[in-house]
């Protein structure tokens, strides 16, 4: 089994996969800052995801999205994203330390590369991978607020759902070259 994440600060998605398919999706919203004062609170509340996970799958191999490297005007500040690389390095320790696997991090563009995914210029790419997705997967099913948005944890779920396939990929491909 496969598990793929997208990391954030504000809300991780998680998804495990079996020979490929979906075995479960989910989302663990730490925008609170009443029950999540702070990252430490967060840690804890992922450390004890992945113990959950642990307990109930045998997972063999993690994947990441790997965070951004650089700054881009008009986007995240240099802080945000000092602090979502510390973020996902610990995540990172975290599921070494509770599961015994080093996760392997994975670019957003090589995993959507990966699974067939194409962002057309102009387009945002979270909600490129979410059409695709449900187009494309029965299991990925979504929730909207009262206006018609898409509730915001199913665009984490989407792309970890895409890092899970593509990390997929990735062993196949391995055990293919080792054959």
């Amino acid at each position: 089994m496969i598990l793929g994440l997208d990391i954030s600060t504000s809300i991780i998605g998680f998804t495990i996969i079996d020979n490929g398919m979906i075995v479960k999706t989910f989302a663990v919203d730490l925008r609170n800052k009443n029950k999540y004062p702070d990252l430490f609170s967060k840690y804890n509340q992922v450390q004890g995801e992945l113990i959950d996970i642990q307990r109930e799958y045998n997972i063999k191999h993690i994947f990441i999205e790997q965070s951004l490297q650089m700054f881009r005007s008009g986007f995240s500040s240099a802080k945000t994203l000092s602090t979502l690389s510390s973020f996902n390095g610990v995540v990172t320790y975290l599921c070494y330390r509770e599961l015994g696997i080093k996760a392997e991090h994975i670019s957003a563009s090589s995993a959507r590369k990966s699974c067939g995914i194409t962002v057309p210029k102009g387009k945002k790419a979270k909600q490129v991978v979410v059409e695709f997705l449900l187009d494309k997967e029965p299991k990925f099913v979504v929730e909207y607020t009262k206006s018609g948005n898409l509730k915001p944890k199913y665009y984490d779920i989407a792309d970890s759902i895409v890092i899970a396939k593509a990390g997929h990929a990735l062993v196949e491909q391995r055990k293919n070259i080792s054959t």
